[in-house]
């Protein structure tokens, strides 16, 4: 198994959604991911506008992936697919996102479940500043070092 991280394409935007639907915590369905503005569609001219989003791919199949929202500052999703979870994956797609963000910010900023596995995961990647923004989420910054 060769996983190569790189920059995403519109060909990949099937897997992103993929990805997206297939995870085991914050699942959503394609149609609530269409509520919230998330659609192929917009996915595709996000990542035709600029260095947005990363794929991890393996064997041609994406198997996880990272996106931002250069603008905001914020990192928008990271996800990788449950059967490659633990492989330190989701630590590269995010590193290389935020080395992105703070290239731009002084600050970046994500939210995510207060209780999920997910808000483990970046504590542990050294985002801190918790800040309750209602609904069991929380708000987590990293700062340019």
């Amino acid at each position: 198994m060769t996983i190569q991280i790189r920059a995403a394409e519109a060909a990949d935007v099937p897997g992103i959604f993929r990805v997206r639907t297939s995870v085991n915590e914050n699942v959503l369905s394609v149609g609530q991911l269409a509520d919230m503005g998330i659609t192929v569609e917009a996915i595709t001219a996000m990542i035709a506008s600029g260095p947005c989003a990363w794929v991890a791919v393996d064997d041609g199949e994406v198997i996880g992936f990272a996106m931002i929202d250069a603008a905001e500052g914020s990192l928008f999703a990271a996800f990788v697919l449950p059967s490659h979870e633990g492989r330190g994956i989701g630590r590269q797609l995010v590193e290389i996102a935020e080395r992105h963000l703070l290239d731009r910010h002084a600050v970046c900023w994500l939210e995510t479940g207060a209780t999920t596995r997910a808000a483990g995961f970046y504590r542990r990647l050294g985002w801190t500043n918790e800040q309750d923004v209602g609904g069991g989420d929380i708000r987590l910054e990293k700062r340019r070092s």
